[in-house]
Protein backbone atom coordinates (compact mmCIF):
# COMPACT_ATOMS: atom_id res chain seq x y z
CA UNK A 1 0.00 0.00 0.00
CA UNK A 2 2.71 2.72 1.15
CA UNK A 3 4.16 1.64 -2.92
CA UNK A 4 1.00 2.95 -4.57
CA UNK A 5 0.81 5.58 -2.26
CA UNK A 6 4.37 7.05 -3.34
CA UNK A 7 3.20 6.65 -7.66
CA UNK A 8 -0.01 8.46 -7.16
CA UNK A 9 1.87 11.11 -5.57
CA UNK A 10 4.64 11.29 -8.35
CA UNK A 11 2.07 11.38 -11.16
CA UNK A 12 -0.17 14.24 -8.99
CA UNK A 13 3.11 15.99 -8.65
CA UNK A 14 4.26 15.23 -12.35
CA UNK A 15 0.76 16.63 -13.54
CA UNK A 16 0.89 19.70 -11.31
CA UNK A 17 4.40 20.38 -12.78
CA UNK A 18 2.74 20.23 -16.52
CA UNK A 19 -0.47 22.02 -15.58
CA UNK A 20 2.22 24.96 -14.72
CA UNK A 21 4.75 24.63 -17.76
CA UNK A 22 1.56 24.74 -19.91
CA UNK A 23 -0.13 27.75 -18.28
CA UNK A 24 3.73 29.61 -18.06
CA UNK A 25 4.27 28.57 -22.28
CA UNK A 26 0.58 30.26 -22.35
CA UNK A 27 1.31 33.65 -20.45
CA UNK A 28 4.75 33.86 -21.99
CA UNK A 29 3.11 33.61 -25.74
CA UNK A 30 0.33 36.05 -24.27
CA UNK A 31 2.73 38.43 -23.70
CA UNK A 32 4.92 38.13 -27.21
CA UNK A 33 1.94 38.78 -29.02
CA UNK A 34 0.69 41.47 -26.73
CA UNK A 35 3.82 43.35 -27.21
CA UNK A 36 3.69 43.00 -31.04
CA UNK A 37 0.48 44.60 -31.05
CA UNK A 38 1.59 47.80 -28.95
CA UNK A 39 4.73 48.40 -30.96
CA UNK A 40 2.98 47.89 -34.40
CA UNK A 41 0.10 50.44 -33.35
CA UNK A 42 2.71 52.55 -31.44
CA UNK A 43 4.80 52.60 -34.95
CA UNK A 44 1.50 53.21 -36.83
CA UNK A 45 0.94 56.60 -34.69
CA UNK A 46 4.08 57.61 -35.04
CA UNK A 47 4.50 57.34 -38.66
CA UNK A 48 1.53 59.03 -39.45
CA UNK A 49 1.17 61.96 -37.75
CA UNK A 50 2.69 65.50 -38.22
CA UNK A 51 5.38 65.43 -35.50
CA UNK A 52 8.63 64.40 -35.69
CA UNK A 53 11.49 63.83 -33.83
CA UNK A 54 14.36 64.17 -36.12
CA UNK A 55 17.36 63.72 -33.80
CA UNK A 56 18.42 64.25 -30.00
CA UNK A 57 21.47 65.03 -28.85
CA UNK A 58 21.65 63.95 -24.60
CA UNK A 59 23.58 67.17 -23.13
CA UNK A 60 23.86 66.01 -19.40
CA UNK A 61 21.43 63.05 -17.51
CA UNK A 62 18.62 64.40 -17.83
CA UNK A 63 18.96 67.43 -20.58
CA UNK A 64 18.38 66.68 -24.63
CA UNK A 65 18.94 68.43 -27.68
CA UNK A 66 16.45 68.20 -30.47
CA UNK A 67 15.39 68.60 -33.68
CA UNK A 68 11.51 68.12 -34.88
CA UNK A 69 10.01 68.50 -37.35
CA UNK A 70 6.19 70.14 -37.28
CA UNK A 71 4.32 70.07 -40.22
CA UNK A 72 6.87 71.66 -42.81
CA UNK A 73 8.69 73.50 -40.34
CA UNK A 74 11.73 72.55 -37.90
CA UNK A 75 12.87 73.60 -34.79
CA UNK A 76 15.49 73.61 -32.27
CA UNK A 77 14.17 72.69 -28.70
CA UNK A 78 15.98 72.34 -25.48
CA UNK A 79 14.90 69.63 -22.88
CA UNK A 80 15.34 69.65 -19.28
CA UNK A 81 13.66 67.68 -16.28
CA UNK A 82 10.74 69.96 -16.48
CA UNK A 83 10.85 72.12 -18.99
CA UNK A 84 10.85 72.39 -23.00
CA UNK A 85 12.96 75.73 -24.49
CA UNK A 86 11.85 76.61 -28.10
CA UNK A 87 15.45 77.47 -29.07
CA UNK A 88 14.49 78.11 -32.36
CA UNK A 89 13.30 77.62 -36.07
CA UNK A 90 15.21 75.87 -38.65
CA UNK A 91 15.28 76.37 -42.17
CA UNK A 92 15.42 73.07 -44.46
CA UNK A 93 18.32 74.26 -46.13
CA UNK A 94 20.32 73.78 -42.74
CA UNK A 95 19.32 71.22 -41.42
CA UNK A 96 21.22 67.27 -43.13
CA UNK A 97 17.83 64.71 -43.58
CA UNK A 98 19.15 61.05 -44.31
CA UNK A 99 16.59 58.68 -45.61
CA UNK A 100 17.23 55.77 -43.06
CA UNK A 101 17.21 58.87 -39.81
CA UNK A 102 15.16 57.60 -36.92
CA UNK A 103 15.14 53.80 -38.36
CA UNK A 104 17.08 51.47 -36.54
CA UNK A 105 18.43 48.15 -38.43
CA UNK A 106 16.02 45.26 -38.56
CA UNK A 107 17.61 42.37 -35.62
CA UNK A 108 15.83 39.68 -35.09
CA UNK A 109 15.82 37.86 -31.55
CA UNK A 110 18.12 35.33 -32.73
CA UNK A 111 20.56 37.98 -34.21
CA UNK A 112 20.83 40.09 -30.78
CA UNK A 113 21.38 36.70 -28.77
CA UNK A 114 24.41 35.65 -30.79
CA UNK A 115 25.66 39.46 -30.45
CA UNK A 116 25.48 38.90 -26.90
CA UNK A 117 27.49 35.33 -26.61
CA UNK A 118 29.69 36.92 -28.83
CA UNK A 119 30.35 40.22 -26.40
CA UNK A 120 30.60 37.27 -23.96
CA UNK A 121 33.10 35.47 -25.59
CA UNK A 122 35.48 38.28 -25.97
CA UNK A 123 35.43 38.90 -22.36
Amino acid sequence: MLLALDSSNGINSFAQFLTVLIIFIGVLALTYFTTRWVASYQKGKMMSGNIQVLETLKITQNKYLQIVRVGEHYYAIAIGKDTITLLGELKEDEIHISEDMGMMPKMDFKQLLENAKNMKLKK
